[in-house]
């Protein structure tokens, strides 16, 4: 199978191992995520921001092609339990196309919206062990035991921890993939580095008696510092960009009204059935939540704009039709826990004033990230010991453990020029 790829350019997929590829492609679960927007409401920001998980997912598991012959070409000093089998390089390919085969529509902001749902990667995992999906049965017909093998490696796990680390960590193929298709959607260059030349600069190093995946310190440390900056700098400008978390925020104060609302013993057309569940408090159903995507939620927002419910009925149209809430960022002191609540108690009273509910048309908005954990990736030299890669990096050793924060106070647009400079 070949594919053109507007990041990698041409796409193949054509050993016999690579096959799991497409015959995973054709199940309902992965074509799923063709309807569902890698980057959820960011095109509201980023007009060009339209690309699916789909996309990404098969992005992911070519990354991880790459990555295996990269690996291949290294591991001529490792014992043969420690290489990359033809059944670990399957298992891998699948945990890489499937990562995030769990996803809800919205990207992040239905995991927030849907009270007590599990997280996306517990999604996942249920996908793959349950008999009843697609994917399942793929797998179960390559290897009985592939399922829970795969289900393992998205979790993290395997006999060999540096394949684990490729499939989630921190230099992970999933990254590796959305940074520069996000950047390449977003028409943004902040998310541009060297893939070719990070690939080129693995080595493996050793810890505590295990083979671990480390940098070459010669050729490869400029193209890793770009890696985890240009993570920073699309957390900085696309992830976390306010008109992008106010679309955010209005979509859970909107879940969070309806699911009062049908508590309460409203009704509300249309509505799927795993949204009802989760507003009751029971659990979701597999096939329910496999019914969610960015078509079915956007149907059911549409039809809400004509709630008996006021405020419900007002989030959704000025979603739909762009009428954002404003954003309001917080500094110093009006960003710590005593300032926040103080910044929303003044815009609470505002909204009050002016005839809006205060529950609804009135929030803060925290977000942030750490672009690098400081996770102990060696880099090796020719001579000497290996060195862990923040005692390398002036830059990121500066830069370990830092979090990025952002504070903000969402208001409806109206409230926005009413709002005191200082609270």
């Amino acid at each position: 199978m070949i594919l053109r790829d507007p990041v990698h350019g041409l796409v193949a997929f054509e050993s016999d191992e690579e096959r799991v590829i497409e015959l995973l492609l054709a199940t309902p679960e992965v074509q799923r995520l063709r309807r569902i927007r890698q980057l959820g409401v960011t095109s509201l920001a980023f007009p060009g921001a339209e690309h699916s998980r789909f996309a990404h997912s098969l992005g992911t598991a070519f990354v991880m092609k790459l990555l295996i012959a990269r690996l291949r070409a290294i591991d001529e000093t490792l014992p043969y339990w420690h290489r990359v089998t033809s059944e670990c390089a399957r298992d891998a390919l699948a945990a890489a196309l499937l990562h995030d085969v769990g996803h809800g529509p919205l990207s992040h902001s239905i995991e927030d919206a849907l009270a007590d749902s599990p997280p996306h990667e517990a999604w996942t995992e249920r996908m793959l062990l349950d008999d009843s999906t697609g994917i399942h049965r793929v797998l179960c017909a390559l290897d009985p035991e592939m399922p829970r093998r795969v289900a393992a490696l998205v979790r993290g796990q395997h006999p060999i921890p540096y394949l684990s680390k490729a499939v989630s960590g921190e230099l992970d193929v999933d990254r590796c993939d959305y940074l520069l298709r996000d950047a390449h959607a977003t028409g943004v260059g902040y998310g541009h580095y060297d893939l070719d030349w990070l690939l080129r600069s693995f080595r493996f190093s050793e810890t505590n008696g295990e083979p671990t995946l480390a940098i070459d310190g010669a050729k490869g440390l400029p193209a890793v510092e770009a890696f985890i900056l240009a993570r920073l700098f699309m957390f900085q400008q696309v992830y976390l960009h306010k008109a992008t978390r106010a679309a955010e925020w209005m979509i859970r104060a909107i879940f969070a009204r309806a699911a009062k609302l049908i508590a309460d013993g409203a009704s509300l057309s249309p509505l799927p059935r795993a949204i009802a569940q989760s507003a009751l408090g029971e659990p979701i159903a597999l096939g329910d939540y496999l019914e969610l995507d960015d078509n079915v939620l956007w149907t059911m927002l549409h039809g809400w704009e004509q709630a008996k419910d006021q405020s419900l009925a007002d989030l959704c149209r000025r979603l739909r039709h762009r009428e954002l809430f404003k954003t309001i960022e917080l500094f110093g002191e009006q960003a710590s826990k005593k300032g926040r609540l103080q910044a929303l108690a003044v815009a609470q009273d505002l909204a009050k004033a002016a005839g809006l509910d205060p529950e609804t048309h009135v929030g803060l908005d925290v977000a942030g990230d750490i672009p690098f954990g400081g996770e102990p990736f060696m880099v090796v030299y020719a001579k000497g010991p290996p060195r862990p890669l923040a005692t390398v990096s002036f830059l990121l050793g500066r830069l370990a453990g830092q979090e990025l924060t952002r504070v903000r106070l969402i208001v409806a647009k109206e409230l926005r020029e009413k709002i005191p400079l200082s609270f």
